[in-house]
């Protein structure tokens, strides 16, 4: 990575050098600075690239459509909802950017630093505007010697440009702050991605207001619209296909760790996507009965199982989430197979039970009681009845958590709906939600026979609530275990 002209940020000077040298060297570099001829001569000799007649975006149309019902959800009211801005990893090194989700919902954009702002029109109506940072000046030098300069990590549209991608009016965002102070009248703003709109607003905002923004905005995402379904189909099917990857080079993994799953994985995701949804988990052998294995630095040995959970995140940021538990030499042991059909039966009874009209809990209880009988009729837990168990929440030392969750553009969406509108809700067409039941049997659980320890098994779908009943997203991977088995034989050849 080239360091020679980077220079410190704006935001690391003060107002005084900011006057007297806009933009500042970085210490330690190898130029001792810039000669007022190099200055100039930078100026010009550059092409004109302005991008004219462009199309919209494809969502353009659906984020109008989530703009106007939020809008009469809170008339009369400044709503303010920004992308976030880049996090440092380490010194003057950055996290790759992902915009809020609720800011990329609204607006269909992903910019680093945008912030759209909802200006009440009356006591009815909203006009948009999208703040965004322009291209990289050329008069002061910003495109070439500012560390986000356009030279450095690429160009960025024009307000122009971003107007027609987008279907919103765009404005400078340098020039919001300042404005945002002289605000007037009642304002809401999504907290905890950008610490300078929070400060311009923080005599002007309540937490509660702000809270209350936040969770209606997680609560419009539980129904998806079409173009929402369409990128759930294109991460899952893409997901499919990272599947299909990791089974093809699972001897290379063998020669090496679980880190070549992970990676093989991730290669299709930046193929085929933006990123990976989250963390990808491949948990070969014991490891497995972690449920967050993300270390990915085990062994991968024939004869044990692999936990590969892992999900495709689309361009326009809808992930997958999907689990796989899939012998590693191709087929299952006897133990391995009694345990992954339990797993396997329990999914089954948890995906019929999703439907409209259905409680969202249904599908965990009917999970919950196949893999309760299960451990029962196994006799790991003595003479207790299955109604007992459940009662006591017995099952949970081997099945841990719960059976699902919403699924969209967070890999755990609609997280701070209440409680009424999601887990005590009731499902309706256009839900998409996890169908994941698993069994666990930690290395050093004493309370199991020894040859169920270090097993792990998790069956992970995504499904969608449809008119009539539900639709597997993932449905192109197999599930049943000589489905497994002999689409893994034809994937090694």
């Amino acid at each position: 990575m080239s360091e020679e002209l980077i220079p410190e940020t704006p935001e690391q000077e003060t107002e005084e050098n900011e006057a007297a040298e806009p933009i500042k060297q970085r210490k330690n570099g190898l130029y001792p600075g810039v000669s007022d001829e190099l200055a100039e001569n930078m100026k010009s000799g550059w092409a004109d690239t302005e991008l004219h007649d462009l199309a919209p975006v494809p969502q353009a149309g659906h984020t109008a459509a989530r703009r106007a019902a939020l809008s009469a959800r809170f008339p009369g009211e400044r709503l303010v909802i920004p992308a976030g801005n880049l996090k440092t990893r380490s010194n003057d090194t950055e996290y790759a950017f992902r915009a809020s989700t609720e800011y990329a919902y609204l607006t269909g954009d992903q910019t680093q630093d945008g912030v759209l702002v909802m200006e009440p029109t009356g006591e009815q109506g909203h006009r948009a505007t999208i703040y965004l940072l322009p291209r990289s000046n050329r008069e002061n030098g910003e495109f070439w010697l500012d560390g986000q300069g356009e030279l450095w990590v690429g160009r960025r549209h024009s307000l122009t440009e971003a107007e027609q991608l987008l279907g919103i009016p765009a404005k400078d965002v340098r020039e919001l702050a300042a404005a945002l102070t002289e605000a007037t009248g009642p304002v809401r703003n999504v907290r905890g991605h950008d610490a300078s709109i929070e400060a311009a607003l923080t005599d002007k905002v309540t937490a509660e207001r702000d809270e209350e923004l936040r969770v209606h905005l997680s609560e419009a995402r539980i129904v998806k619209d079409s173009f929402e379904i369409s990128e759930l189909e294109k991460a899952c099917d893409a997901t499919a296909r990272g599947f299909e990857d990791v089974v093809k080079s699972l001897d290379k993994a063998e020669a090496t760790s679980e880190r070549f799953i992970e990676g093989t994985f991730f290669l299709r995701a930046r193929i085929e996507g933006n990123d990976i949804g989250y963390g990808s988990i491949c948990a070969a052998g014991p490891h497995a009965t972690t449920l967050h294995w993300v270390r990915n630095d085990g062994a991968v040995r024939p004869g044990e199982l692999l936990l590969l959970d892992a999900g495709v995140e689309t361009n326009d940021l809808y992930t997958a989430d999907v689990t796989r538990t899939l012998p590693i030499n191709g087929t299952f042991s006897p133990l391995q197979r009694k345990i992954y059909d339990a797993v396997y039966e329990a999914q089954e009874a948890g995906i019929a039970a999703v439907k409209p009209g259905a409680a969202f809990r249904d599908f965990h209880d009917a999970s919950q009681r196949v893999l309760a009988e299960k451990l029962v009729e196994w006799g790991l837990l003595g003479d207790l009845t299955v109604e007992k168990v459940l009662e006591l929440g017995l099952q949970r030392r081997w099945t841990l958590h719960g059976t699902g969750h919403m699924l969209g553009m967070d890999v755990h969406d609609c997280a701070v709906a209440r409680t009424e509108a999601y887990v005590d809700g009731i499902l309706e067409p256009g839900v998409c939600l996890t169908v994941e039941p698993g069994l666990y049997f930690q290395a050093d659980d004493l309370t199991v026979p020894e040859e169920y320890r270090g097993i792990g098994v998790r069956i992970e779908d995504d499904i969608l609530v449809t008119e009539d009943g539900n639709r597997n997203l993932s449905d192109k991977l197999p599930r049943q275990a000589d489905e497994v088995e002999a689409w893994m034989a034809r994937l090694k050849g």
